[in-house]
């Protein structure tokens, strides 16, 4: 595991185009990928190797049973959770070098208790208050590109 890269965490993604194109996004940032729980999809399926195109290879990709299984292994490292329950904007939080960002699945986000223990840590992209959510793989680009930024990453 590289220290410096930025860590994207899908807990139970569902949709096997937008794990795709999150591995897209992480083979052209050097980011690592995490996959927690029980996935929507088998990560042999023809539409997640489509959406990712040739771009496995170049990308560390880990996948754990629970999310606990992940945060023993990574005790001391900063975790940040995305949610629209969040009131914290992703723009206000200093990212460092080598943290982890945690998005839940499509259709439920990120389970309530998981969520409740880490409000202290958790973020929003701000949006109409009118819509539900934005698309998983156009949540990771947003902040991850903003930690980036403020890192100096790229």
């Amino acid at each position: 595991m590289n220290n410096e890269s930025l860590k994207i965490v899908l807990f139970e993604p569902e949709i096997p185009q937008n794990t795709g194109n999150i591995v897209r996004l992480c083979a052209c940032t050097n980011s690592e990928l995490y996959l927690i729980g029980k996935l929507g999809f088998s990560i042999t399926d023809k539409y997640l190797k489509r959406a990712g195109l040739d771009y496995w290879g170049d990308v560390k990709i880990f996948q754990y049973n629970d999310f606990d299984e992940l945060k023993n292994l990574y005790p001391d490292s900063s975790f940040y959770y995305l949610s629209t329950k969040a009131s914290k904007k992703y723009t206000e939080q200093n990212f460092t070098a080598g943290s982890f960002l945690v998005f839940g699945s499509e259709t439920k986000g990120l389970p309530s208790e998981l969520l409740s223990q880490n409000m202290d840590k958790a973020l929003k992209i701000p949006m109409a208050e009118s819509q539900r959510s934005l698309n998983l793989a156009n949540s990771v680009s947003i902040v991850l590109y903003e930690a980036i930024r403020q890192n100096n990453l790229l």
